[in-house]
Protein backbone atom coordinates (compact mmCIF):
# COMPACT_ATOMS: atom_id res chain seq x y z
CA UNK A 1 0.00 0.00 0.00
CA UNK A 2 1.36 3.46 -0.89
CA UNK A 3 2.36 5.96 2.03
CA UNK A 4 0.95 9.10 1.55
CA UNK A 5 3.13 10.42 4.65
CA UNK A 6 6.18 9.86 2.69
CA UNK A 7 4.85 11.34 -0.67
CA UNK A 8 6.97 14.40 -1.86
CA UNK A 9 4.77 17.19 -3.68
CA UNK A 10 5.90 20.28 -5.50
CA UNK A 11 6.30 23.01 -3.46
CA UNK A 12 5.48 26.05 -5.30
CA UNK A 13 3.33 27.20 -7.53
CA UNK A 14 4.53 26.92 -11.32
CA UNK A 15 3.26 28.08 -14.90
CA UNK A 16 3.39 25.33 -17.03
CA UNK A 17 3.39 22.87 -13.85
CA UNK A 18 3.02 19.19 -14.58
CA UNK A 19 0.88 18.03 -11.71
CA UNK A 20 -2.15 17.31 -13.60
CA UNK A 21 -0.10 15.73 -16.48
CA UNK A 22 1.75 13.25 -14.47
CA UNK A 23 -0.16 10.33 -15.04
CA UNK A 24 0.36 10.98 -18.86
CA UNK A 25 4.12 11.23 -18.25
CA UNK A 26 4.39 8.22 -16.20
CA UNK A 27 2.95 6.07 -19.17
CA UNK A 28 6.85 6.63 -20.51
CA UNK A 29 8.55 6.16 -17.40
CA UNK A 30 11.09 3.37 -17.85
CA UNK A 31 9.21 0.47 -16.17
CA UNK A 32 6.85 1.14 -18.69
CA UNK A 33 9.98 -0.40 -20.78
CA UNK A 34 10.54 -2.89 -19.32
CA UNK A 35 13.76 -1.14 -17.60
CA UNK A 36 13.99 -0.05 -13.86
CA UNK A 37 15.30 4.13 -13.55
CA UNK A 38 18.79 3.57 -11.87
CA UNK A 39 19.66 7.47 -12.89
CA UNK A 40 16.73 10.22 -13.55
CA UNK A 41 17.96 13.74 -14.44
CA UNK A 42 15.56 16.84 -15.34
CA UNK A 43 17.41 19.86 -16.34
CA UNK A 44 14.17 22.15 -16.48
CA UNK A 45 13.46 21.32 -12.97
CA UNK A 46 10.87 24.18 -12.06
CA UNK A 47 8.28 23.36 -9.81
CA UNK A 48 9.13 19.49 -9.59
CA UNK A 49 6.15 17.36 -10.31
CA UNK A 50 7.47 14.70 -12.13
CA UNK A 51 10.74 14.76 -9.88
CA UNK A 52 8.76 14.43 -7.30
CA UNK A 53 6.71 11.75 -8.47
CA UNK A 54 9.74 9.74 -8.95
CA UNK A 55 11.24 10.11 -6.03
CA UNK A 56 8.23 9.11 -4.33
CA UNK A 57 8.04 6.04 -6.04
CA UNK A 58 11.54 4.54 -6.98
CA UNK A 59 14.57 3.91 -5.22
CA UNK A 60 16.62 6.24 -7.70
CA UNK A 61 20.69 5.59 -7.19
CA UNK A 62 21.46 8.97 -8.43
CA UNK A 63 19.48 12.00 -9.35
CA UNK A 64 20.65 15.55 -11.24
CA UNK A 65 18.05 18.38 -11.38
CA UNK A 66 19.48 22.00 -12.81
CA UNK A 67 17.96 25.27 -13.68
CA UNK A 68 18.60 28.64 -15.07
CA UNK A 69 16.42 30.26 -12.49
CA UNK A 70 19.42 30.90 -9.63
CA UNK A 71 16.57 31.56 -6.90
CA UNK A 72 15.07 28.91 -7.78
CA UNK A 73 17.84 26.27 -7.23
CA UNK A 74 18.90 28.44 -4.23
CA UNK A 75 15.18 27.16 -2.50
CA UNK A 76 15.60 24.04 -3.54
CA UNK A 77 18.94 23.47 -1.55
CA UNK A 78 18.04 25.56 0.90
CA UNK A 79 14.64 22.85 1.51
CA UNK A 80 17.23 19.99 1.34
CA UNK A 81 20.40 21.55 3.99
CA UNK A 82 18.03 24.03 6.16
CA UNK A 83 14.77 22.90 6.04
CA UNK A 84 14.27 24.37 9.78
CA UNK A 85 15.49 27.37 9.61
CA UNK A 86 13.48 27.86 6.78
CA UNK A 87 10.31 27.07 8.19
CA UNK A 88 11.05 28.77 11.02
CA UNK A 89 10.80 32.13 8.95
CA UNK A 90 7.89 31.24 7.02
CA UNK A 91 5.70 30.33 10.03
CA UNK A 92 6.43 34.26 11.29
CA UNK A 93 5.84 35.71 7.48
CA UNK A 94 2.91 33.72 7.70
CA UNK A 95 1.47 35.34 11.21
CA UNK A 96 2.11 38.26 10.33
CA UNK A 97 -0.11 38.27 6.56
CA UNK A 98 -2.69 35.83 7.93
CA UNK A 99 -3.62 38.10 10.80
CA UNK A 100 -2.81 42.06 8.78
CA UNK A 101 -6.19 43.36 7.30
CA UNK A 102 -6.46 43.90 3.95
CA UNK A 103 -3.79 46.84 3.29
CA UNK A 104 -1.60 45.48 5.90
CA UNK A 105 -1.16 42.71 3.88
CA UNK A 106 -0.60 44.53 0.39
CA UNK A 107 2.14 46.85 2.15
CA UNK A 108 3.61 44.08 3.56
CA UNK A 109 3.60 42.35 0.08
CA UNK A 110 5.01 44.90 -1.99
CA UNK A 111 7.68 45.45 0.97
CA UNK A 112 8.44 41.76 1.03
CA UNK A 113 8.37 41.88 -3.16
CA UNK A 114 11.21 44.80 -2.80
CA UNK A 115 13.46 42.96 -0.43
CA UNK A 116 13.10 39.88 -2.55
CA UNK A 117 14.50 42.07 -5.70
CA UNK A 118 17.42 43.41 -3.15
CA UNK A 119 18.49 39.47 -3.02
CA UNK A 120 18.18 39.03 -6.70
CA UNK A 121 20.68 41.63 -6.54
CA UNK A 122 22.56 40.60 -4.04
CA UNK A 123 22.09 43.18 -1.81
CA UNK A 124 20.69 40.79 0.65
CA UNK A 125 23.32 37.67 0.83
CA UNK A 126 21.42 35.53 3.14
CA UNK A 127 19.71 32.35 0.85
CA UNK A 128 17.44 31.26 3.53
CA UNK A 129 16.10 34.37 4.42
CA UNK A 130 15.40 35.06 0.66
CA UNK A 131 14.03 31.12 0.09
CA UNK A 132 11.47 31.90 2.40
CA UNK A 133 10.40 35.06 0.41
CA UNK A 134 10.34 33.22 -2.86
CA UNK A 135 7.79 30.87 -1.10
CA UNK A 136 5.52 33.61 0.26
CA UNK A 137 5.43 35.87 -3.38
CA UNK A 138 4.69 32.22 -4.81
CA UNK A 139 1.99 31.69 -2.40
CA UNK A 140 0.57 34.95 -2.03
CA UNK A 141 0.75 36.84 -5.50
CA UNK A 142 -1.22 36.60 -8.94
CA UNK A 143 -1.52 33.35 -10.07
CA UNK A 144 1.18 32.35 -8.31
CA UNK A 145 3.24 33.23 -11.41
CA UNK A 146 7.00 33.36 -11.41
CA UNK A 147 7.64 36.56 -13.72
CA UNK A 148 10.48 38.77 -14.38
CA UNK A 149 11.62 41.89 -15.86
CA UNK A 150 13.71 42.57 -18.59
CA UNK A 151 16.32 43.51 -15.43
CA UNK A 152 15.66 39.71 -13.86
CA UNK A 153 13.01 41.48 -11.31
CA UNK A 154 10.21 39.58 -9.93
CA UNK A 155 7.46 42.49 -11.39
CA UNK A 156 4.21 40.17 -10.79
CA UNK A 157 1.77 41.96 -8.35
CA UNK A 158 -0.33 40.61 -5.47
CA UNK A 159 -2.71 38.03 -5.71
CA UNK A 160 -6.39 37.60 -3.89
CA UNK A 161 -6.37 35.00 -0.98
CA UNK A 162 -8.28 34.76 1.87
CA UNK A 163 -6.13 32.36 3.63
CA UNK A 164 -2.90 31.55 1.77
CA UNK A 165 -0.98 28.47 2.89
CA UNK A 166 2.22 30.33 2.96
CA UNK A 167 4.33 27.47 5.33
CA UNK A 168 3.24 23.58 4.64
CA UNK A 169 6.16 22.45 6.95
CA UNK A 170 4.86 18.78 6.39
CA UNK A 171 6.10 18.95 2.92
CA UNK A 172 8.99 20.75 3.21
CA UNK A 173 10.33 18.22 5.72
CA UNK A 174 9.10 15.20 2.98
CA UNK A 175 10.87 17.30 0.55
CA UNK A 176 14.09 17.82 2.01
CA UNK A 177 14.41 14.14 2.98
CA UNK A 178 13.63 13.20 -0.50
CA UNK A 179 16.04 15.51 -1.96
CA UNK A 180 19.05 14.49 0.26
CA UNK A 181 20.25 12.32 -2.76
CA UNK A 182 19.54 14.74 -5.18
CA UNK A 183 22.48 16.67 -6.73
CA UNK A 184 21.29 20.06 -7.82
CA UNK A 185 22.69 22.63 -10.04
CA UNK A 186 22.52 26.14 -10.93
CA UNK A 187 23.30 25.20 -14.70
CA UNK A 188 21.70 25.12 -18.34
CA UNK A 189 20.09 21.98 -19.76
CA UNK A 190 22.95 20.76 -21.80
CA UNK A 191 25.67 21.07 -19.00
CA UNK A 192 23.64 17.29 -17.51
CA UNK A 193 25.74 15.81 -20.35
CA UNK A 194 28.61 14.63 -18.59
CA UNK A 195 25.94 12.87 -16.09
CA UNK A 196 23.43 11.23 -17.96
CA UNK A 197 24.34 7.93 -19.91
CA UNK A 198 22.59 4.53 -21.23
CA UNK A 199 21.05 3.77 -17.85
CA UNK A 200 19.55 7.42 -17.58
CA UNK A 201 15.51 8.34 -17.50
CA UNK A 202 15.43 12.12 -18.81
CA UNK A 203 12.72 14.71 -18.62
CA UNK A 204 12.57 17.98 -20.34
CA UNK A 205 10.09 20.69 -19.32
CA UNK A 206 11.51 23.50 -21.04
CA UNK A 207 9.92 27.12 -21.34
CA UNK A 208 6.83 26.87 -23.73
CA UNK A 209 6.79 27.97 -27.27
CA UNK A 210 3.92 30.84 -26.59
CA UNK A 211 0.72 29.49 -29.11
CA UNK A 212 -0.05 33.12 -29.25
CA UNK A 213 0.95 36.15 -28.73
CA UNK A 214 -1.13 36.82 -25.75
CA UNK A 215 -0.23 33.23 -23.77
CA UNK A 216 3.50 34.25 -23.89
CA UNK A 217 4.64 33.72 -20.64
CA UNK A 218 8.49 32.49 -20.59
CA UNK A 219 10.11 35.12 -18.67
CA UNK A 220 10.83 32.99 -15.34
CA UNK A 221 13.97 34.52 -16.18
CA UNK A 222 15.99 37.80 -17.68
CA UNK A 223 16.88 35.36 -20.85
CA UNK A 224 14.29 34.32 -23.76
CA UNK A 225 14.06 30.54 -24.39
CA UNK A 226 13.14 31.27 -28.36
CA UNK A 227 12.19 29.06 -31.67
CA UNK A 228 16.65 28.73 -31.62
CA UNK A 229 16.83 27.67 -28.35
CA UNK A 230 13.94 25.12 -29.17
CA UNK A 231 15.95 23.97 -31.96
CA UNK A 232 19.48 23.58 -30.08
CA UNK A 233 17.39 21.44 -27.86
CA UNK A 234 15.48 19.40 -29.90
CA UNK A 235 19.55 18.62 -30.93
CA UNK A 236 20.49 18.10 -27.29
CA UNK A 237 17.70 15.66 -26.93
CA UNK A 238 19.02 13.72 -30.17
CA UNK A 239 22.53 13.74 -28.32
CA UNK A 240 21.31 11.90 -25.03
CA UNK A 241 19.23 9.50 -27.21
CA UNK A 242 22.39 8.94 -29.25
CA UNK A 243 24.19 8.12 -25.67
CA UNK A 244 21.32 5.58 -25.19
CA UNK A 245 19.00 7.68 -22.59
CA UNK A 246 15.61 7.24 -22.33
CA UNK A 247 14.34 10.90 -22.97
CA UNK A 248 10.51 12.63 -22.53
CA UNK A 249 10.13 16.14 -23.36
CA UNK A 250 7.36 18.16 -23.12
CA UNK A 251 6.15 21.11 -24.75
CA UNK A 252 3.09 23.45 -26.24
CA UNK A 253 0.95 22.17 -29.14
CA UNK A 254 0.82 24.75 -32.13
CA UNK A 255 -1.94 22.76 -33.88
CA UNK A 256 -4.43 24.55 -30.90
CA UNK A 257 -4.36 27.92 -32.90
CA UNK A 258 -2.58 26.93 -36.06
CA UNK A 259 -3.16 23.21 -37.65
CA UNK A 260 -0.66 24.37 -40.28
CA UNK A 261 2.11 24.92 -37.76
CA UNK A 262 4.51 21.78 -37.94
CA UNK A 263 7.02 23.67 -35.81
CA UNK A 264 7.43 20.73 -33.60
CA UNK A 265 6.25 18.11 -35.63
CA UNK A 266 9.28 18.94 -37.95
CA UNK A 267 11.51 19.44 -35.12
CA UNK A 268 11.20 15.69 -33.47
CA UNK A 269 9.87 14.05 -36.65
CA UNK A 270 12.25 11.06 -35.69
CA UNK A 271 10.90 10.81 -32.93
CA UNK A 272 7.15 9.99 -31.03
CA UNK A 273 5.13 12.26 -30.82
CA UNK A 274 1.80 12.17 -28.19
CA UNK A 275 -0.66 14.96 -27.81
CA UNK A 276 -2.54 14.88 -24.82
CA UNK A 277 -5.06 16.89 -23.11
CA UNK A 278 -4.85 19.36 -20.20
CA UNK A 279 -6.42 22.78 -19.20
CA UNK A 280 -4.99 26.22 -19.43
CA UNK A 281 -4.34 27.47 -15.94
CA UNK A 282 -2.65 30.60 -16.37
CA UNK A 283 -4.97 32.89 -18.10
CA UNK A 284 -6.03 36.38 -17.09
CA UNK A 285 -9.22 35.60 -18.62
CA UNK A 286 -11.27 32.84 -16.62
CA UNK A 287 -13.43 31.94 -20.35
CA UNK A 288 -10.11 31.05 -21.65
CA UNK A 289 -9.07 28.57 -19.12
CA UNK A 290 -10.06 25.39 -21.29
CA UNK A 291 -9.23 22.39 -22.59
CA UNK A 292 -5.80 22.15 -24.60
CA UNK A 293 -3.82 19.67 -26.54
CA UNK A 294 0.20 19.30 -25.21
CA UNK A 295 2.77 17.47 -26.74
CA UNK A 296 4.85 14.82 -25.40
CA UNK A 297 7.90 13.80 -27.07
CA UNK A 298 9.71 10.39 -26.51
CA UNK A 299 12.54 8.13 -28.01
CA UNK A 300 11.23 5.10 -27.39
CA UNK A 301 7.67 4.71 -27.84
Amino acid sequence: MKNFENEAKPFIKWAGGKSSLVGDIKKYYPDELGNEIYKYCEPFVGGGAVLFDILSNYDIKEVYISDINEELINLYKTIKNNVEDLILILKKIQDVYILSSEEERKKYYYEKRDEFNKYILKEIDDIIYGSALFIFLNRTCFNGLYRVNKSGLFNVPMGRYKNPRICDDKNLRVVSNKLQKVQIFNKKYDESIDFVDKNTFVYFDPPYRPISESSSFVSYAKDMFDDNEQINLANYFKKLSDKGAICVLSNSDPKNTSEDDNFFDELYKEFNIHRVKTNRRINSNGNKRGELSELLITNRF
